[in-house]
């Protein structure tokens, strides 16, 4: 070792019992790293309490916060144990991990003391007994078998960790020195982190961290999300302010399963028929939207404004042959047209030309206006809403036991926030009634054709229940 290195190192050890006090000062000397006003109070509770939980908007330097929390324990406390952990893979190592790599290179102490490897950061000569590392939250079994006077988890994205691994966590915790660290998106209105800055919060220290509070985050974008959603949607209450969802006991679609099947699902294009669900817009502001699915996974999409009949149909046909080339597989195609109003326009062009280019596809024209084949619903819109609806929430199951969650809903926040902003109510014929599109704009919102697309492709439709047209506009 160099003897400016050893200086170093001499220097380091002799600030370690103010470190332990100060994990501020830490980031300051040690790292460069500078904490906005909420990082400083959140590192400062660590170091004085054994649990602290964080629920913020996106984008406010949580996962900064939690890599300088990893090292300061890490190097300031003898034979530590940390447990990193979050709900997927790429969030764990792709994100916090690679976060925790890029703090310990900043400083030369921490280049020298410690060895970062893709699944631990552990101290030269005690590899077995003084380490960080990273565990995904899968199962209880990944969460247990540590013990050690000094122990730290850091739970990230904690919002959509299951209770099942949080109760492992809190098991292991039983250390006079041992501390854990949630941080997340507040997404769910259940669970322990949802617990912890509600019933549970007199045994934590809980922070807030708004977007609109942070200097790191983009006010061009919060202005975006504003007009986009509305400053009183749940989106913005998540993504924004750091708010629970309101969880709303009438919107039909939970916020939290349609996330969770965008942020945390992945599916396969399994199976050789492609659906396409197309609800039809002409002129006005509403939005022409097309979705198109092989199995369980998106596998296309288009959307345009202001165009006639014609070209709608045209550009169903492109985004099939472009499918089909991708997909090779596909032997059956099948299009569900929303047929009420100017949708039979869409539904007449695409017969004739299959008609007349003998493409064999199937046309199925869907009034969502018409009667129910399920005695729950009292119309075919609301069915085929509750049947995406069933889906969703079958992934949430699936995952709280075990099983393979293969519904996705694709990366498009305006798809999710109108699959999650719909309510519904209860007819005197004791069936269910999504709300009307006219209603949703009287509060403001858009009308929902992504989701009405979407839906279109992903519900259970029977091609020969013998539809007939529907005037309510669902």
């Amino acid at each position: 070792m160099k003897a400016q290195d050893k200086k170093r190192l001499q220097a380091f050890k002799k600030r370690i019992p103010q470190y332990r006090l100060d994990p501020v000062l830490y980031c300051k000397e040690m790292l460069s790293f500078t904490p906005d006003v909420w990082q400083a109070a959140v590192l400062m509770d660590i170091a004085s309490d054994p649990r602290v939980s964080v629920r913020s908007g996106q984008g406010v330097g949580k996962t900064g916060l939690e890599a300088v929390v990893a090292l300061w324990f890490l190097t300031c406390f003898p034979f530590p144990k940390v447990i990193c952990t979050a709900p997927t893979r790429q969030q764990l190592h792709d994100v916090l991990w690679a976060e925790i790599s890029k703090w310990q290179s900043k400083s030369p102490i921490l280049n020298i003391i410690l060895k970062w490897t893709k699944t631990k950061v552990y101290m030269r000569n005690y590899e077995e007994r003084w380490f960080a590392t990273a565990r995904t939250a899968t199962k209880p079994e990944n969460m247990q078998g540590f013990h050690e006077d000094y122990m730290l988890f850091i739970v990230d994205e904690a919002s959509g960790v299951e209770d099942k691994i949080m109760e492992a966590i809190l098991g292991t915790l039983s250390g006079e020195f041992n501390k854990l660290l949630m941080c997340g998106n507040p997404t769910r209105t259940s669970g322990t982190f949802f617990d912890s800055h509600n019933k549970d919060r007199v045994d934590y220290r809980t922070h807030k961290v708004s977007c609109l509070d942070s200097p790191r985050t983009s006010k061009e974008n919060i202005a975006m999300l504003k007009r986009k959603y509305g400053d009183g949607s749940d989106v913005w209450r998540v993504r924004v302010e750091g708010e629970f969802p309101r969880g709303e006991s009438d919107t039909f679609i939970a916020l939290e399963a349609a996330i969770f099947a965008k942020d945390e699902v992945k599916g396969t294009p399994n199976g050789d028929t492609l659906y396409v669900g197309c609800d039809v817009a002409r002129f006005g502001d509403d939005e022409t939207a097309i979705y198109a699915r092989i199995g369980m996974a998106t596998v296309g999409s288009h959307f345009h404004y202001k165009e006639g009949t014609m070209v709608t149909a045209g550009w169903n046909l492109n985004l099939i042959k472009q499918l089909r080339e991708r997909y090779p597989q596909i032997s059956r195609v099948q299009i569900r047209i929303d047929d009420d109003g100017v949708g039979g326009g869409v539904t007449d062009r695409l017969n004739e030309v299959n008609t007349e280019m003998d493409l064999g596809y199937e046309i199925i024209p869907v009034h969502n206006g018409s009667s129910s084949d399920d005695e729950y619903y009292g119309n075919k819109g609301s069915e085929t809403w509750g049947h995406v609806k069933e889906l969703l929430e079958e992934n949430m199951s699936n995952f709280m036991l075990g099983k393979p969650s293969e519904f996705q809903l694709p990366d498009d926040d305006k798809l999710v926030t109108q699959l999650t902003t719909r309510k519904w109510s209860m007819g005197s014929n004791g069936k269910i009634y999504l709300e009307r599109k006219k209603d949703m704009k009287k509060r403001g919102l858009q009308s929902p054709d992504r989701a009405d697309a979407f839906v279109l492709a992903f519900a259970d439709i029977q091609t020969d229940s013998g539809y007939t047209f529907g005037t309510v506009d669902y």
